[in-house]
């Protein structure tokens, strides 16, 4: 009897790889990274290794930071106990608060004076929070009778707890999702805050340039987060060297067209911290410091996701030439760049939105206000990012594509076929 059975092909469990070079007239194994790749993506990175460590080492504050021109105030932790309006003189108003002070007896918690409860009076205005019996609040103590509610000032409310549990559900989420990845990322995200603090703000603080003490940090944090979240291979050296490319980028385009537009940096922020300070202060590089800081972000996650994007298509398709990996790798960019400089762009707009709304109050034309020194160094912030951002893309596209057709391409195994044979 005739079988009519169609024989299924033998699938193996070591289905050989191509090379990835040219179009594929062969199936010899795919050549490792060449050591002259590797050595090339080394060279081109250490200069901007050694620039970074050299420039943390030389710009790290070696005497005390500057202290307060009023000197430091100690902050105390307390619970309101009463809370209304009286006048500020000291007497007691009935009716309408205006023009009453805010009147508050605050409950001391620590500080000079624990357990004792003093009274502290503030002008009622739009500005003043508004305190009600049972807040956790924060006052500052400047010295002198620690009795007296002279000697203290009601700040602000106390916020530990819930910014503890905030942050809490924070990293059990990035645990969860990313497991050991993620647990590497937030010893990163520490690392950074640390360079932050223990480096970026005292050296400002201490008169070194803004500008170099930013790129200095911003590069020391590329390197340690990068590495550390993504591993030490070629596809993260890819996303550094992009990053620091578009961060140099960056860096000669604020300084540029911050002078050619004459941005002082002076806002409202930068005005009350010099009047603390009570020196001088390089306010242009300290906002050029900020557009450094603020695009690392961002810049980490194009980089990352580019170079990503063209190792998986090189999984995906080992025949690919380097050409070809570049074109898919640009077109996933074009999509991503996108959404990323709409995202710079409204995280500038929302941290400048007060700014905004009282432009739009003055009832001035749209060329004086987006003219102003307010407004326009958030123009400058999002477009010279934006154009940071855009630079990165073929930029590091170019480089994974050229590194990662010279890696070996590892497909998936195909699934064996349970079917019996014929």
């Amino acid at each position: 009897m005739h079988d009519d059975t169609v024989p299924i092909p033998r699938v193996t469990d070591e289905p050989e790889i191509p090379t990835g070079h040219g179009h594929g007239h062969g199936h010899r194994p795919a050549e490792p990274t060449t050591r002259n790749v590797r050595r090339l993506l080394t060279w081109l990175l250490l200069p901007f290794a050694i620039a970074s460590v050299v420039g943390v080492v030389l710009l790290y504050p070696t005497g005390d930071t500057p202290s307060p021109v009023n000197g430091q105030q100690q902050p105390v932790r307390g619970e309101v106990v009463a809370a209304a309006f009286g006048a500020c003189d000291g007497g007691v108003q009935v009716g309408t608060p205006d023009p009453a002070c805010l009147v508050i007896t605050v409950r001391m918690s620590d500080g000079p004076a624990p357990g004792r409860e003093i009274t502290s009076r503030s002008p009622n205005e739009p500005s003043t929070p508004r305190f009600a019996v049972g807040d956790k609040v924060v006052m500052a103590y400047a010295g002198g009778d620690p009795t007296v509610g002279e000697s203290y000032r009601v700040v602000d409310f106390q916020r530990g707890l819930p910014l503890a549990v905030l942050a809490a559900l924070f990293a059990v989420a990035i645990l969860v999702l990313g497991r050991y990845q993620g647990f590497a990322a937030l010893i990163a995200l520490g690392i950074s805050f640390a360079v932050l603090l223990l480096f970026v703000l005292p050296a400002i603080l201490s008169g070194e340039n803004p500008l170099l003490v930013a790129v200095a940090g911003a590069g020391l944090i590329m390197f340690v987060a990068l590495y550390l979240t993504h591993g030490l291979s070629a596809r993260t050296s890819t996303a550094v060297l992009g990053t620091m490319i578009s961060l140099v980028l960056i860096g000669v385009l604020g300084a540029l067209f911050s002078a050619v537009t004459k941005l002082t940096g002076l806002d409202e922020d930068t005005a009350l911290l010099l009047g603390t300070l009570g020196q001088g202060l390089d306010t242009r590089g300290l906002l050029l410091a900020g557009l450094v800081i603020g695009a690392l972000g961002v810049l980490d996650d194009v980089t990352v996701t580019q170079a990503s994007a063209v190792w998986e298509l090189r999984r995906a398709n080992p025949l690919l030439t380097w050409r070809e990996l570049y074109a898919a790798g640009l077109r996933i960019g074009r999509d991503h760049v996108s959404s990323a400089v709409n995202t710079l762009a409204m995280a500038y707009a929302g941290a400048a939105l007060p700014v905004l709304l009282f432009s739009y109050l003055s009832g001035a034309g749209l060329g004086t206000i987006l003219g102003s020194q307010s407004i326009a160094q958030e123009i400058v912030r999002t477009l010279v990012g934006s154009i940071g951002l855009v630079a990165c893309v073929p930029v590091t596209t170019l480089v994974a594509a050229l590194v990662a057709s010279r890696e070996p391409a590892i497909p998936e195994k195909p699934r064996t076929s349970s079917r019996p044979r014929a």
